[in-house]
């Protein structure tokens, strides 16, 4: 004690003392204080709250408080046989709260350094505690880098705390006698000070279990979550038992070694997210061992030192117990389609393809737009399969085939005696069995306005409450949605949210109808004869030149999934193994003799009018049924029936 204060009066008398040196951040900080007029010689702090004040500040930091002080307990209670004194501290430097044994108590009363002291910079000087915050950095000195003498007889720690948004909310400090301080002492006030942000995030009462001993592993061991810490070159540095058996590591011969090398894997979204350098919180998370999977709410710090360099990663890893359960409920769930089973070489269908494949690669929501029958359920499908998520469910959902009473219960799921008839026990949605994996929302336009609102909250902040129930749960789903309306007209009518269509617009892919590809069809007729024929019993091997030119000349208002059924039929009704124009009746007929030659300008003319006269006959003058049948609007028709005479245009647009 006396060689610290010899130091420390050469330091501040001469600046200087043979063998010591003095950090610039410590010299800067000593000038600071001069400029706030603070004395060195000061015998104790003279800023002290009365009772109520400090029970206000008290209450102000509440969740501080309740963490802080069961954690410097902890602490004590391992170290109570020295003399080290534990404190909280908030933001503006006021002791929160101490504890210590008897004589670490007195010592720190002598100094004044008791709860409702203020031991910032402007009023103490430059100790640990001050510089903490002003850096907001853990901080270790030795007696003498303190300004004030007072403070010159001991040595102490302090880490800052951060609450989960990252904004500074006090610090946890120790000080004793020099002969106990050593360079682990900041080790074991950082590990607490990252168990206090840890307990804060998860507002768990963690203290009585969690903190076994005075050292990092000890505390780390203590708690109930696995604890995991990794250099910057993702070496293991500590972890728990706990963390072992979520990783599916050997908790005996891990620490040391790369973390990649000695997981499965198949982790590399898991990865990502930890090594991202990010900030993340309660994020669920699949973990994939040599025989199982392990889902797990994991969050992760960053560390950084001074110069903001990256130091390393503090990852939290909290088993979901529930996890098999769900996992077992989606077996199944499961997308069947990859982009190599999509058929198509035009040019406008392969850009479509290429967007989807693009959009295979990020995690954004997307949105598939095009006419029924199109296959945007199959792009849905290939997109989740070439994704990240591909080992994870798939769920479909059709939103205009679900009654609007239980699409809520159906997305979002129920706690038992939500409503009558509900399931004992409740029932999870598709969003939380889809977690981690992608929910495909077709036909999205049809979805109630105050669902929309309700799905747009699931999207924007990744949790969801069940119906009739309280826990929010968090979930990290993919959304796939697909409409074949023009989802901003509908925005204009009113009847989708602005705010949903861009949020699942981030990117929009719209797949041309198969009248746009005719050159796609010939590939799309061998696939469907060479699928579907074995399925029937029937050995056809091809289609005659006069279908084809059937198939490629009808407008397909029904698209491929009308094309597939269209073949299907006429495999069935087939005599022969090779599929003729008789077995499409349905569609305008062929001459099998080539028709005598028309002038050129008055072929596409005389074909069109042709064609609106077969239909309208065929429909018996049904104007509604003929323009679906040729993919035409009425008024369309009606122009077209008015240009070719079929009727006066004083007759209006009145049909059926």
């Amino acid at each position: 004690m006396k060689e610290m204060l010899r130091i420390w009066k050469s330091l501040h008398q001469t600046g200087y003392c043979e063998g010591i040196e003095i950090s610039q951040e410590i010299r800067d900080s000593w000038a600071r204080c001069k400029e706030y007029g603070v004395d060195p010689f000061k015998p104790r702090c003279e800023i002290i709250l009365t009772p109520d004040e400090l029970e206000e500040r008290r209450n102000q930091n509440k969740a501080l408080m309740e963490q802080g002080t069961s954690m410097i307990e902890h602490l004590n209670h391992f170290m109570k046989k020295h003399d080290f004194l534990f404190f909280l501290q908030d933001c503006d430097n006021y002791v929160l709260s101490r504890t210590g044994n008897k004589e670490a108590l007195e010592f720190a009363a002598i100094a004044n350094l008791i709860e409702g002291s203020n031991w910032s910079e402007q009023v103490m000087g430059t100790n640990t505690g001050s510089m903490a915050i002003v850096s907001e950095t853990p901080v270790q000195f030795f007696g003498y880098e303190n300004y004030c003498r007072v403070a010159a007889y001991s040595c102490s720690a302090s880490s800052p705390i951060f609450d989960e948004g990252g904004k500074l909310i006090g610090l946890l400090g120790v000080s004793g006698p020099i002969t106990l301080v050593n360079r682990h002492t900041l080790g074991m006030v950082l590990a607490a000070s990252c168990a206090i942000e840890r307990q804060m995030a998860f507002q768990h009462s963690l203290q009585q279990s969690e903190m076994a001993n005075l050292h990092k592993t000890a505390i780390m061991e203590s708690m109930s979550d696995g604890v995991l810490t990794l250099d910057h070159q993702h070496r293991i540095t500590h972890l728990n038992l706990i963390a072992a058996r979520n990783l599916g590591i050997d908790y005996a011969n891990s620490v040391g070694k790369i973390l990649e090398d000695i997981m499965h894997p198949d982790n590399a979204f898991f990865f990502s997210k930890i090594f991202s350098n990010k900030r993340i919180l309660n994020e669920p998370l699949v973990i994939r061992h040599k025989t199982n999977m392990v889902k797990t709410a994991v969050s992760c710090t960053p560390l950084a030192e001074k110069n903001n360099k990256a130091a390393g990663t503090v990852v939290i890893l909290q088993p979901i117990q529930q996890y098999k359960r769900l996992i077992e409920r989606v077996s199944g769930a499961r997308a069947k389609i990859s982009f190599e089973n999509i058929i198509g070489r035009n040019v406008h269908f392969k850009y479509a393809l290429n967007c989807a494949e693009i959009a295979a690669e990020s995690d954004s929501n997307v949105l598939l737009l095009g006419e029924s029958g199109v296959g945007k359920d199959m792009f849905a499908q290939a997109i989740h399969n070439a994704s990240n998520r591909c080992e994870e469910p798939f769920f479909a959902i059709n939103c205009a085939a679900l009654p609007r009473e239980l699409i809520s219960s159906e997305l979002f799921g129920y706690e038992e005696g939500a409503f009558t008839g509900a399931r004992k026990g409740g029932n999870p949605g598709k969003f939380e069995l889809a977690d981690q994996g992608t929910i495909f929302l077709d036909e999205i336009g049809e979805m109630p306005l105050d669902l929309q609102g309700s799905l747009l909250r699931c999207l924007e902040d990744g949790t969801l409450v069940r119906l009739g129930g309280r826990e929010v749960i968090p979930v990290n789903v993919r959304i796939i949605a697909a409409s074949n309306k023009n989802l901003f007209e509908e925005v204009q009518k009113g009847n989708f949210r602005l705010d949903l269509y861009y949020r699942l617009g981030v990117m929009d892919i719209r797949i041309p109808p198969l009248r746009e590809r005719p050159d796609d069809i010939p590939e799309l007729v061998n696939h469907f004869i060479k699928c579907t024929g074995p399925k029937l019993g029937k050995q056809i091997k091809g289609i005659s030149d006069n279908a084809m030119e059937l198939l490629m000349n009808y407008t397909w208002p029904g698209n491929v999934r009308e094309l597939n059924n269209v073949i299907e039929r006429a495999i069935n009704m087939a005599p022969d193994p090779v599929l003729s124009g008789s077995l499409f009746p349905l569609l305008p007929q062929i001459s099998e003799e080539p028709p005598a030659a028309l002038p050129l300008k008055a072929t596409k003319k005389s074909v069109e009018e042709q064609a609106i006269k077969s239909c309208l006959r065929k429909h018996s003058n049904n104007r509604n049924k003929t323009a679906a049948e040729l993919g035409i609007s009425r008024v369309t028709l009606y122009r077209k029936m008015v240009k070719y005479g079929m009727i006066s245009p004083h007759m209006g647009n009145r049909s059926r």
